[in-house]
């Protein structure tokens, strides 16, 4: 998912909940809570992405790993 998607995707979400609090529908609801688990399932997504970025560019203690002789 991109930006505008992501951010697209948030403003559906925001919508559907204040949909469903001024109308108490239950259509309203499932909505809602199907947009805000695509939106954590995404949070969720980036955050593995960045942690294995930033587990790929943190220094080793040891080195690369390899000894050569």
């Amino acid at each position: 998912m991109n930006h505008k998607e992501f951010y697209d995707k948030v403003v559906a979400m925001r919508k559907a909940q204040k949909d469903y609090f001024k109308f108490r529908s239950s259509a309203y609801l499932q909505t809602s809570k199907r947009l805000e688990r695509e939106i954590d399932d995404e949070i969720k997504r980036v955050e593995t992405v960045l942690a294995e970025e930033e587990r790929k560019n943190r220094p080793s203690l040891f080195g690369d790993g390899f000894y050569t002789t």
